[in-house]
């Protein structure tokens, strides 16, 4: 049933990417030629206006094939006036990106779904003060629940870290003890810690643990949107400095993984509820959408490039060029995806967690 639910969730990303590309085709006078769900032989067809509606064999995703442009086909032209590539560059740049807006867009909405729903997080309440910290100098004690940090409301753990860790002065702490609210103020102190990825940094502390009470957290209407947008603006973050720390060798490549550990993570997701599956299912979103877009000729961002390079010459970039960078492009991302399967079979065959 995982397997049928995690192919169900990639099918649907790669889908709605298509749909991006479709609608704002449509849009600017772009025939497409072929809307497809699945790839491979067609097993259902049917054609509407100039546009032939299909589902195929294999269940991963779709495509959208428009007039004059052709991924297999790079040098491909048609001077029709409903071709792609008669269009004005910055059309051909809004075709090209709405696949990515599509999924930043839908990582957004099911961002709020889960905000409405409910979601298990640690609660703001402190478990224990350090000694000689500035929050038990303060007069912060174990049971205190935070609710604001300079004004901003705090729902979860998560929310003092992040308010925390990168404050060098003085902050105002609004807490409930025993059903009072009371206030104080209190200066941080900058000590050595590790991020994420495992490097060295300087963060603010006020010494604090948490109690580990975890609870159901809601967002109200007026709070789910700003809720959604931090959401997705920090797992777009997350994605580009995780790539950032792939390049300089700060992240092993042994950390980069393939759909085999995508359908592992869905699967696991999966087993932990709705909430967690929406939240799986958003961060590839993003993640889909963000490493589309980069300068690769294979990719979307590739393309994005050469119009940009048309805009600005008012030329476009020549034809043996165009060719040699897809060919490029594509031996890249299939060695990506080689290394990226190798490391899934590593992993499953040396029984290792996935990072």
């Amino acid at each position: 049933m995982w397997l049928i639910i995690s192919l169900l969730v990639l099918s649907f990303l790669i889908f709605f990417h298509e749909l991006g590309h479709f609608l704002i085709a449509r849009l600017f006078g772009v025939r497409v030629e072929v809307f497809s769900i699945g790839f491979g032989k067609k097993l259902i067809r049917k054609t509407i206006g100039n546009t032939e509606y299909a589902i195929s064999a294999i269940p991963l995703g779709g495509y959208v094939k428009m007039k004059g442009q052709d991924d297999l086909n790079p040098i491909l032209k048609n001077s029709d006036d409903d071709s792609f590539n008669t269009k004005a560059p910055w059309k051909k740049i809004c075709i090209l990106f709405a696949g990515s807006g599509a999924n930043i867009l839908l990582a957004f909405l099911l961002y709020i779904i889960i905000g409405l729903i409910g979601i298990n997080s640690v609660l703001p309440i402190i478990g224990e003060t350090l000694e000689n910290s500035p929050a038990r100098n303060a007069g912060l004690i174990a049971g205190d629940k935070i609710i604001k940090i300079d004004s901003k409301d705090i729902k979860t753990w998560k929310n003092i870290v992040e308010k925390i860790s990168q404050k060098q002065n003085s902050i105002n702490i609004k807490y409930e003890r025993n059903g009072n609210i009371f206030q104080t103020t209190i200066t941080p102190e900058i000590k050595d810690s590790k991020n994420i990825f495992g490097e060295d940094v300087k963060q603010s502390f006020i010494g604090i643990k948490a109690s580990g009470e975890v609870g159901i957290v809601k967002y109200s209407f007026s709070e789910i949107i700003p809720f959604a947008f931090n959401e997705t603006l920090y797992a777009g973050k997350l994605i580009l400095l995780g790539v950032q720390k792939l390049i300089t060798g700060i992240l092993p490549t042994s950390e980069l993984g393939g759909p085999i550990a995508i359908v592992q993570i869905i699967s696991s997701a999966t087993d932990s509820g709705m909430v967690a599956l929406f939240g799986i299912t958003a961060l590839i979103s993003i993640n889909l959408g963000i490493l589309n877009l980069f300068p690769i000729p294979a990719l979307d961002g590739g393309h994005i490039i050469f119009s940009l390079y048309e805009w600005i010459t008012k030329k476009a970039l020549d034809e043996n060029i165009i060719y040699k960078l897809t060919l490029f492009g594509w031996a890249l991302l299939l060695a990506l995806m080689a290394l990226g399967i190798y490391n899934d079979i590593s992993r499953i065959t040396t029984k290792t967690p996935l990072p």
